[in-house]
């Protein structure tokens, strides 16, 4: 456990705030404690970010950059996101920063038999709200090796606060600036045989008697940025049983290369195309880890999962983030279509990243 105030594990006691912590850090807190499957992690608080623009200054350039903006002008606002990044990724860290991190990650490491690759993941104060999603607008990171190289991408997700389209989004939204921060999840990376999301309500109607599962081989990122179709899964919520189900293409899958230390995309051969990526029991506990977050939060969810090859049978499926569904509480319900192709969970995250 760590004593800084830069510094939180996933598993430390105590209250996660989400100004401390941003909304993605702040959920895998509380889900460790409520004890779900969360992979160990620990948190790069706000508190490191806003010491880090203070003390070097860049708060002040910052909002000077910011404030004549518009969000019409394409090329000015990408100029102004450019030198804000620029800046971040390219100023010396604060020495009780730098050490703090640095105690934390070889804490981490110190859990595992061998060194262990890491996933690093932005988590802004304003994204995952109830009435506004930032999902996709920050950045994430797979498969890092060794202290440089992830305090290196920790600073890029803290620059990702600047994206062009980040700040347009807040911009557009009347979100202020001022205040605003970015907490950084560094977690052990999964080794994802199949991973997806699922949602405790159907986004095509808002039914909230269905649980709808979206799943590909594969890291889930493939699955949420649409890049392939995945298996579609409607499992009613009381009986946890399939209603129906679509089989999708997935065509490609991100696995990792240990030897290249990375993340790599690659083809899926025919006949793994054509089946259903999780079994019968993988799909019940997919929806009753769903239900179980939905019932934790008391409001419908938006879940990342993923089952780890590396793991026990019985420990394989983990929880990777649990938000608040936002898309269906911003628009009428609709009937839903009978026309296959992307998923209506897929359409639903599309929107909320804004592809």
């Amino acid at each position: 456990m760590s004593t800084s105030t830069y510094i939180r594990f996933f598993d430390e006691p105590g209250e996660a705030r989400l100004d401390d912590l941003g909304g993605k850090c702040m959920s895998l807190c509380q889900l460790t404690e409520a004890g779900m499957p969360v992979p160990p992690g620990f948190a790069v608080t706000t508190a490191a970010f806003t010491a880090f623009i203070r003390e070097t200054g860049l708060d002040a350039e910052i909002a000077k950059l910011l404030a004549d903006i518009d969000a019409d002008d394409v090329a000015s606002v990408d100029a102004v996101s450019a030198r804000i990044r620029a800046e971040i990724e390219g100023r010396e860290i604060p020495a009780d920063i730098h050490a703090a991190f640095g105690d934390a990650f070889a804490a981490l490491q110190a859990r595992f038999e061998v060194e262990t690759p890491v996933a690093v993941r932005s988590s802004a104060t304003a994204e995952d709200l109830p009435d506004a999603s930032f999902a996709g607008q920050q950045d994430t990171y797979l498969w890092l090796l060794g202290r440089d190289e992830v305090a290196a991408h920790v600073r890029r997700c803290w620059a990702s606060l600047y994206t062009s389209r980040a700040i347009v989004y807040r911009l557009k939204n009347d979100i202020p600036d001022e205040g605003l921060s970015m907490a950084v999840a560094v977690q052990k990376m999964v080794d994802a045989l199949t991973a997806g999301v699922a949602m405790t309500l159907d986004p095509s109607t808002g039914d909230r008697s269905m649980i709808v599962i979206d799943a590909a081989w594969g890291l889930g990122e493939t699955v949420v940025s649409g890049e392939v179709t995945p298996d579609n899964l409607h499992v009613d919520k009381v009986m946890l049983t399939i209603a129906s189900e679509h089989i999708g293409a997935k065509h490609i899958e991100l696995v990792p290369d240990a030897g290249a230390r990375t993340v790599v995309e690659r083809e899926v051969e025919p006949e793994r195309r054509e089946v259903r990526c999780l079994s019968d029991g993988e799909v019940m506990a997919i929806a009753a880890m769903a239900k179980r977050a939905e019932k934790h939060f008391g409001a419908p969810q938006d879940i990342e999962w993923a089952i780890d090859r590396s793991l026990p049978e019985t420990e394989r499926l983990l929880l990777l983030q649990s938000r608040p569904e936002t898309v269906w509480s911003t628009k009428a319900a609709t009937t839903s279509t009978s026309g296959f192709g992307i998923s209506s969970i897929t359409q639903s995250l599309m929107a909320q990243i804004g592809r």
